[in-house]
């Protein structure tokens, strides 16, 4: 270990510190219990949240309870608040217990909490930090519960967030690609305030997630470096203009001022100390250290020891995150954003993105795939996920026949359009269930590579690819990848990542290291090029890779808006209720009718 990073010892605990990182993600909170000098992972526990994410329906509050849950609108989706703070209360003591019992540990020996979340999620709250949905009489409010990162039902706000921008030259658009997501925070806040006036005049706080369980855990609301760039437009220190909010609507133009503008903390900052509320519900000391909030995705690059130029993290879950660091501000066409010290102090954090990947791979699963294939995987006690992979891996590339275009859920990057839609094209007769799987693994891929190609092409070079989340498990996956994008492929060493990520942010603020840097050195697991190209492969998905390039620019810039027209179309379906029931059996496909 360098010595410049080794930890500082800790009153009590000298040489055995350890910290809690707690990662928040779709479905569920995680939390591990990690050695301060060298990273190593001494327990950890999940919890689901018991609501898991309203999409169809609003499965919480009175009218839930009585049975009549309420629908919710096309591309909603939501989130109950209370069920962050059960993760507190059942994931985290249970992995100290398994600390305690496989390892000796105390929690005495914890010094630092910190937490990181999904994002752009949004929590509607009370001066005192109340969630507007545990408030009397608006639990049948879908508006008063968290909008999660992937309640895309403000694509027509972010629409005019960026016209309006646009039109008035605004010089902050050019940080997020020239392009704000409909994901992001004054998307979603434009959409409460013009769709439930009432109740956006009652919230006093528009927050992130990641900060409000910060809030819990110390008593005290700082929003995060991270999130308030990326998601909130803080630029320079300054967000966009009331003049600016006033064009998007009058009665927006208090926003900042009056619902989002607070102090904002660095990453690795120390936001508070654990109160004693919190210490009860984690069975942690009181008063040590909390740290200040952070996105799963770039807590993870400290996790993977990737905070220098070129490294590019891409987290890859049910959708991807896409992080590195730069040493100089660059317009990348189609970026999530790049913020000042929005990764690690000193160099400027770049993000980008997909937002659905491994979602695509479960829904055709869950959707695509026929009976037989689901029977032979249970036969072999394998997932159907597990058979498909083996199946497409016997593959040529191009075998299949086939091109995909991965945005069943949208266009997070470069075209930030979640308005557009999943396409397979060229399938016949003769394709398979495996050939449709592995088209879309490509499509993935590519996806990525034109991230990537953006990135070079702007003069923010991608020397290497560095791999965390689930699907780094799916060795085809990883291989189509590196094949795909021409570079080394790493992987972290650790199934843990983000909550290893939030961990190294609690030993810094804590103290025990001087910054993220040092403590990544010392805590970060990484396997360098455990996935190389293969120059022969590579050549024939430059082919394929053509291809989807045609089909991405066509349907995607404007060459026919059939997707979009198509979103409307089942916009208007749904809001005319369901279909009236035919008054007899219609006749079976492939017969004539009597």
């Amino acid at each position: 270990m360098n010595p410049a990073a080794a930890p500082r010892s800790t009153p009590g605990t000298p040489g055995d510190a350890l910290v809690v990182g707690v990662d928040y993600g779709t479905l569920s909170g995680r939390a591990v219990v990690v050695r301060v000098r060298d990273g190593q992972i001494l327990g950890s526990a999940v919890h689901a949240y018991p609501h898991a994410v309203m999409e169809r329906e609003l499965t919480a509050g009175p009218a839930a309870e009585a049975g009549s849950p309420l629908a919710l609108p096309p591309d909603w989706a939501l989130q109950v608040p209370g069920d962050y703070v059960e993760v507190l209360k059942v994931a985290v003591p249970e992995a100290l217990r398994q600390a305690q019992a496989e390892h000796g540990a105390r929690a005495e020996q914890v010094v630092g909490i910190a937490t990181d979340f999904t994002a752009c999620t949004m929590v509607p709250t009370t001066e005192d930090g109340t969630p507007l949905s545990e408030l009397p009489g608006l639990g049948d409010r879908p508006h008063a519960y968290v909008k999660l990162w992937k309640h895309h039902a403000a694509q027509p706000h972010a629409d005019l967030v960026n016209a309006v921008a646009h039109e008035r030259g605004e010089p902050w658009i050019a940080r997020y690609g020239g392009l704000i997501s409909s994901e992001w925070e004054f998307a979603k806040g434009l959409q409460l305030l013009q769709e439930d006036p009432e109740l956006y005049d009652r919230m006093r706080h528009w927050v992130e997630a990641a900060d409000w369980i910060v809030w819990q855990l110390s008593g005290t609301y700082v929003r995060n470096a991270c999130t308030a760039g990326y998601k909130g437009i803080l630029q320079e220190g300054s967000y966009p203009s009331r003049d600016f909010l006033a064009a998007l609507d009058p009665a927006f133009a208090g926003f900042v001022d009056d619902k989002l503008a607070h102090p904002v903390g660095p990453l690795g900052a120390r936001a508070g100390s654990l109160t004693a509320q919190a210490a009860a519900w984690t069975g942690l000391p009181e008063g040590i250290a909390v740290a200040v909030g952070n996105v799963d995705a770039h807590v993870t690059a400290p996790a993977a020891n990737a905070v220098e130029p070129g490294q590019m993290v891409a987290i890859m879950g049910t959708s991807t995150c896409h992080v590195m660091n730069g040493d100089a501000v660059r317009e990348v066409p189609g970026m999530c954003g790049v913020v000042d010290g929005g990764i690690v102090e000193g160099l400027w954090g770049y993000e980008a993105g997909q937002s659905g990947v491994g979602d695509i791979f479960g829904w055709f699963v869950d959707h695509g795939v026929p009976a037989g294939y689901h029977e032979q995987a249970a036969a072999r006690g394998i997932s159907t996920h597990e058979l498909l992979t083996e199946l497409a891996a016997d593959q040529q590339v191009g075998q299949h026949g086939l091109v995909a275009l991965d945005w069943h859920s949208g266009n997070r990057s470069v075209l930030v359009d979640h308005e557009l839609s999943g396409l397979v094209l060229g399938q016949t007769l003769a394709t398979r269930a495996e050939d449709v799987y592995r088209a879309l693994l490509e499509a993935t891929a590519f996806g990525t590579r034109v991230i990537v190609e953006a990135f070079d092409a702007s003069g923010v070079p991608v020397t290497e690819l560095i791999v965390a989340g689930g699907l780094l498990k799916n060795r085809l996956l990883m291989q189509i990848y590196a094949d795909v994008t021409r570079l080394p492929l790493s992987t972290i060493a650790t199934d843990q990542g983000p909550a290893l990520g939030s961990a190294i942010h609690a030993a810094v603020a804590a103290g025990a290291y001087p910054d993220v840097r040092a403590a990544a050195a010392a805590m970060g697991k990484v396997d360098r090029a455990v996935y190389t190209p293969d120059e022969g492969r590579a050549r024939l998905y430059d082919r394929l890779f053509a291809e989807y390039r045609l089909l991405h620019d066509h349907f995607g810039r404007g060459g026919n808006d059939v997707m979009h027209r198509l979103r409307a179309y089942r916009r208007e379906a749904l809001a005319a209720g369901p279909a009236p029931r035919p008054t007899r059996e219609p006749a079976a496909v492939g017969t004539e009718a009597p």
